[in-house]
C-alpha cells in the first residue's frame, strides 16, 4: 500500500499522464472508459480509510482530478480546447464572435427575424427554423473536419495541425451560439 500512496504523490497533473496514455485528440472512447473505471477501483479514497489524513487526502484530490480529467478527455471539443491551451493556443475569443464572411447574409437575415420575432411577428418561425438546420448541418461539418485534423494532428503532432484545430474550434464556437440563439428566441416565442 506504501508504494500505492507514493504514486498518488507524484502523479503528473497532466490529463494525458494522469491516464498514461499519449496524447492525442482521437481517443476511443470506450478506451477511454475502461482506464477510467480502472483508476477509480485503484484510487477510490474508500480504499484509503484506515491510511493516515494525508493519505486519505491525496486519494481525494486524485479521485477529484481523475473525474475532471475524464470529464475532459471524453467530450471531443473540450478535449480539443485542452490539448490547445497546453500548446498556448486557447481558443480566440473575439475571433469566435466574428461573422465567418461566408455566413455575412445567413446572420443578417436570421438577426431581421430575431428582431421581427421579439416584435410580436410569429410568421419568421418557419424561416428561423430554417436558419437553425442550416446552421446545424454547418456544425456537422465543422465537427467532420475536426475529426480529420485530430487525426493529422495525431500523426505528426505539427503545430500547424493545432492551428487549423483551434480554427475550426472558433468557427464551431461562433454557429454553436447562433443555433443556442436561434433556440433560446423560438423557446420564448
Amino acid at each position: 500500500m506504501r508504494n500505492l500512496v507514493l504514486r498518488l504523490v507524484h502523479v503528473d497533473r497532466d490529463f494525458f499522464s494522469f491516464f498514461g496514455i499519449e496524447p492525442q485528440l482521437a481517443l476511443d472512447p470506450v478506451s477511454l472508459q475502461t482506464r477510467f473505471y480502472e483508476l477509480s477501483r485503484r484510487w477510490h479514497p474508500d480504499k484509503f480509510a484506515g491510511q493516515a489524513p494525508a493519505e486519505r487526502e491525496l486519494a481525494l484530490q486524485n479521485t477529484a482530478l481523475l473525474n475532471d480529467a475524464f470529464r475532459t478527455l471524453k467530450n471531443p471539443v473540450q478535449r480539443a480546447e485542452y490539448v490547445l491551451s497546453r500548446h498556448g493556443l486557447a481558443l480566440d475569443d473575439a475571433a469566435s464572435k466574428k461573422v465567418p464572411p461566408e455566413l455575412l447574409e445567413e446572420v443578417f437575415e436570421m438577426n431581421m427575424a430575431l428582431d421581427e420575432l421579439k416584435d410580436g411577428d410569429a410568421s419568421v418561425k418557419p424561416q428561423l427554423q430554417a436558419a437553425r438546420e442550416g446552421f446545424a448541418a454547418l456544425l456537422s461539418a465543422i465537427d467532420a473536419q475536426l475529426q480529420s485534423e485530430f487525426r493529422r494532428w495525431d500523426e505528426s503532432h505539427a503545430p500547424a495541425a493545432l492551428v487549423e484545430v483551434r480554427a475550426a474550434l472558433n468557427r464551431r464556437k461562433y454557429i454553436h451560439n447562433l443555433i443556442k440563439t436561434v433556440d433560446r428566441a423560438l423557446e420564448g416565442a
